[in-house]
């Protein structure tokens, strides 16, 4: 009988449960080792029953913990080669039940539990969430026997389900490769549909090994629909002498059409595709030869069939069933499927409260402060251009987060560098992300806010333009500006894009920046961004190769091409992005956007990246790269050594540009065998003896060309055999080439060509693209 503090705290009573003192032990175990979370003892297999009886009964609140009792009895009773249910409960000594009625089955997955439960102490395990460790402990080493099934999404609640169990077997179920155990399916099923799949699926695996009627009804129940498949794709079976013939073959899928009949599931024919056209199964064969496999060169044409071939290939059932198979009940799956947009197009950022009146504050306050009261025109439509438009497209929160994270390493005493097209905003200046100025070369002085805007007298940016004291006050003035059009940040009207922040920090202090991140947003909304790594040429080419020697083949040059070219850009490996963190909304999940797993596939690593290539949802998501770098480290040991702020040191500083054509300021002679003929040797981006020798070659005297220099001297081939002969042959002068995206635009804005279109060639030519 049940106790009565059990029947107080679970509302199960004695008509719940069989008359029979190894329930009662059992249910006491179960109230030990849980604590305050009963659970619910279930068979991957079999129905819930016994222990829902706790649900909310008696206004207890009833937080079920779903346990595979097969799984579990896999990992524990090593002494087994099934694992059913009876015969698990004979093993351990249970009395017998009535197999097959739910509530039966139930009690003894109860009082199977119950045995388990000393097990897993024995293991490790306290409480209820320990299990998952020791029993993956145990497995590590003994595998359960997984099969393969199909998931198709029907909806967004699917697509949600799905992403969630991608998730947890990468995260919680890896073991060589990702798994799904059936009982998490069962609770993340809604909204899909599980189909039996290929000879590997359990339902083919039961055919084949001659299981009983019931047991295949009781199998096949689980599913939603049943699959069978051509002929060819199992053949292998009879050539490896595991089934007789094709006609045993023929009557396996007959069978399988039969079962599907009489639980009124649907059959489906499908063709296991691997691969789409026929000939690409010598890739394939190439493929799996990489990765030693010994049956890689055996037939296996699991391409894609058209309609016509599908009916032919299971004509043998006659054409009606034919039909049905191969036309009626696909389609009847696929109109069932609803209209799904894997991403959204929409962006979705976190939310920072107050982001647009803090923008708004910071930005303001600093122009006010810089060019007074009564701002020049042109700062003051270019302020109110870029926050109207990044206010319309609500990128006001993309900017706080970067501008908070901006300010906590200041506040550490780093800098930040900000790279790539942040430069060309003027609200990112004033909010404090970026030094970089992006307005025409000007003068503004520092006591009294006087300016002069001098855009169209030939000079780069300010730092180039000669000293000058204000005509009010006399204050030596500040030369400011590097005319960066804002288009280059975000587009033209229409052809908007999002913006993207990238930020270098100290290496030191990288760390400290993600978790002020996780900080910013909560820990389980900050994800790495992943990446995938893939089949390069060369790699492909030696696949090939390697292929074709160790089968004493030969081919064309032209052959060898073409293999190698069908290998390009397949799916190596992932990882992640070296300092891309993803943010994800705060009323929203991961996997609404996509599975989350650990770089590489390393179940031993604590990071989790997205499981999608972060470009891919660009547009969607708030991505922030944060980057080591060792500038900023550098910069504050010099200031910590010298007791001078490097900010307050004037990009024009005569000394400073000198060492860009000599090592006289620094006392060194031209001919030094070390230091060479510049000073540069321990200056970033232009230290290596490829840059020093762009430097010798063009003798820069203004900080402009050192930026277009610095424009050579990233990218494959820009200045060897390209800018470099341009220069050095008089064709052009450093200044009249292109140095940078922006100089495509501005030219082409120039001659007269519409500034959209100008825009879309200049991001064209940076993609190596053409439209």
């Amino acid at each position: 009988h049940i106790p009565a503090d059990i029947t107080q705290l679970t509302g199960i009573t004695d008509d719940d449960v069989a008359d029979a003192p190894e329930d009662v032990d059992a249910l006491r175990a179960f109230m030990e080792f849980a604590g305050d979370r009963p659970l619910v003892a279930h068979n991957a297999h079999f129905d819930v029953g016994f222990m829902t009886a706790c649900a909310n009964r008696n206004g207890i609140r009833f937080m079920p913990v779903f346990m595979d009792t097969l799984a579990l009895s896999q990992a524990l009773c090593t002494d087994l080669k099934r694992f059913k249910l009876d015969t698990v409960t004979n093993y351990l000594k249970l009395p017998k039940f009535n197999h097959h009625r739910a509530s039966d089955d139930a009690a003894a997955c109860a009082r199977i539990m119950g045995r388990f439960i000393p097990m897993l102490k024995q293991q490790g395990a306290v409480v209820v969430d320990d299990i998952e460790k020791v029993y993956h402990n145990i497995k590590k080493t003994d595998r359960a026997k997984t099969h393969h099934m199909i998931l198709l999404v029907k909806n967004r609640v699917g697509l949600k389900n799905l992403y969630e169990m991608i998730s947890q077997s990468y995260l919680k179920y890896y073991h060589k490769t990702p798994v799904v155990p059936k009982s998490l399916l069962v609770q993340h099923r809604e909204g899909i549909f599980v189909g039996s799949a290929c000879c590997m699926g359990e339902l083919y695996e039961a055919v084949l090994g001659g299981a009983s009627e019931a047991e295949l009804e009781k199998m096949a129940s689980f599913y939603d629909y049943l699959e069978i498949q051509p002929l060819c794709n199992n053949m292998f079976l009879v050539e490896n002498g595991k089934v007789k013939d094709e006609d045993t073959l023929k009557s396996y899928n007959k069978l399988i059409y039969d079962l599907g009949k009489k639980l009124g599931k649907p059959v489906v024919a499908t063709s296991d595709v691997h691969f789409l056209d026929k000939e690409d199964e010598q890739l394939r064969r190439i493929l799996l030869a990489s990765k030693k496999f010994s049956d890689a060169d055996k037939a296996m044409p699991i391409y894609f069939r058209t309609t016509d071939e599908m009916l032919a290939e299971f004509a043998y059932l006659g054409d009606e069933i034919a039909k049905e198979v191969v036309i009626t009940n696909t389609n009847a799956i696929a109109d069932q499927v609803e209209p799904i947009e894997l991403l959204p197009k929409d962006l979705f950022p976190p939310k920072i409260e107050h982001s647009e009146d803090q923008l708004k504050e910071l930005v303001y306050s600093k122009m006010h402060r810089i060019y007074g009261e009564n701002p020049p025109d042109i700062v003051k439509e270019r302020v109110e251009v870029e926050l109207n438009t990044i206010l319309t497209h609500h990128y006001d929160v993309i900017y706080m987060s970067a501008q908070k994270l901006v300010q906590n390493s200041l506040e550490h005493g780093y800098l930040v560098g900000s790279r790539g097209s942040v430069g060309s905003s003027l609200v990112a200046y004033m909010s404090g992300i970026t030094e970089v100025n992006s307005l025409p070369p000007h003068y503004v002085c520092p006591k009294c806010q006087y300016s002069e805007f001098h855009k169209d007298e030939g000079f780069g940016c300010g730092a180039d333009m000669p000293e000058k004291n204000c005509p009010n006050c006399g204050t030596a003035m500040r030369r400011e500006g590097f005319d960066i059009p804002f288009e280059t940040f975000l587009g033209f009207p229409g052809n908007e894009k999002t913006p993207d922040i990238d930020l270098n920090f100290s290496g030191e202090y990288q760390g400290k920046a993600h978790k002020y991140t996780e900080v910013l947003f909560g820990s389980d909304h900050v994800f790495r961004a992943g990446t995938i790594g893939t089949l390069a040429e060369k790699t492909a080419y030696g696949y090939v190769k390697k292929y074709l020697e160790e089968r004493n083949m030969t081919a064309s040059k032209a052959e060898e091409n073409r293999l190698s070219l069908g290998l390009v850009g397949i799916k190596r490996t992932t990882g992640q992005h070296p300092g891309g963190l993803v943010i994800i909304p705060q009323d929203m999940d991961v996997t609404d956007f996509c599975p989350v797993q650990h770089p590489a596939d390393d179940p031993d690593s604590d990071i989790i990246t997205t499981h999608f290539e972060y470009h891919c949802m660009e547009a969607n998501l708030l991505k922030l790269d944060e980057l080591g770098h060792d500038d900023p480290t550098m910069i504050r040991m010099m200031e910590d050594m010298t007791g001078v702020n490097a900010q307050e040191i004037s990009l024009s500083d005569p000394e400073t540009m000198s060492i860009y054509t000599s090592p006289a300021a620094l006392g060194l002679p031209e001919d030094d065998p070390i230091i060479g003929k510049t000073g540069t040797i321990g200056v970033p981006e232009f230290g290596t003896g490829f840059t020093r020798q762009m430097l010798v070659e063009t003798q820069p005297k203004q900080f402009d060309t050192l930026i277009r220099l610095s424009g050579f001297s990233h990218g494959t081939d820009v200045w060897a055999g390209n800018i470099h002969d341009l220069i050095v042959n008089g064709v052009a002068t450093v200044n009249e080439t292109v140095g940078c995206r922006d100089d495509i635009m501005l030219y082409l804005i120039s001659m007269g060509m519409d500034p959209a279109l100008s825009f879309k060639t200049m991001e064209a030519v940076r993609k190596g693209k053409v439209k």
